[in-house]
C-alpha cells in the first residue's frame, strides 16, 4: 500500500523558534489535509536558517500540537532551498509515491516542475492566496518569477 504523503516546503523560522507566517500557514494547511484524511504522513522540509531550530522541527512541533502522531511525521532538516527540500525528502523516503506539495500558490508551479524533474508525481496545494498580504504577494510573485527563469535556464544548460 502506498502512503498518501504531504510534503511541506520550508520557510523561515523567526527568533525564539517562532514560525514565520509563511511557515505557519503552510504547516496548518498540511495539518488540515491530515485531519481530513487526505494524507497518511507528512514530511516536514527545511534546515537551519538564521534562527534555530530547523524549519522541519518547527513544522513537526505544530503538527504534533495539532494531533498528528509522531509516526506520521518525517523530518528532512538539511535543505536550504526548494530543490533540496524535494530531493532530500525523496532520499529519506525512497518509497515516495504521488505527493501533495504544500506551499503557497505563488510557489506551486516551480515546486511541481522541480518534483517532476526529480521523478516524483506531484500535485500542489496551499492556503488561499488571500492569506498573504497584497504587497507581500506581489513581492513573492516577482521573486518567484525570477527564480523560475533561473531554474529553467539551469535545467536547460545541464
Amino acid at each position: 500500500m502506498t502512503l498518501r504523503t504531504a510534503l511541506i516546503l520550508g520557510a523561515a523560522v523567526w527568533p525564539g523558534g517562532r514560525p514565520s507566517p509563511t511557515l505557519e500557514r503552510r504547516t496548518r494547511h498540511a495539518l488540515d489535509l491530515w485531519r481530513a484524511g487526505r494524507v497518511d504522513r507528512i514530511i516536514c522540509c527545511g534546515g537551519m536558517g538564521r534562527h534555530p531550530p530547523s524549519e522541519a522541527e518547527v513544522m513537526a512541533r505544530i503538527l504534533r500540537e495539532g494531533g498528528v502522531p509522531e509516526d506520521a511525521i518525517l523530518c528532512e532538516d538539511r535543505s536550504v532551498n526548494t530543490w533540496e527540500n524535494i530531493a532530500h525528502a525523496r532520499a529519506i523516503c525512497p518509497d515516495l509515491g504521488p505527493v501533495i506539495l504544500v506551499t503557497d500558490r505563488y510557489h506551486q508551479l516551480r515546486a511541481r516542475l522541480i518534483a517532476r524533474h526529480l521523478g516524483l508525481r506531484a500535485q500542489s496545494e496551499g492556503p488561499p492566496a488571500t492569506a498573504v498580504a497584497k504587497g507581500a504577494r506581489l513581492r513573492a510573485h516577482l521573486r518567484e518569477s525570477a527564480a523560475l527563469i533561473k531554474m529553467v535556464w539551469h535545467m536547460t544548460i545541464r
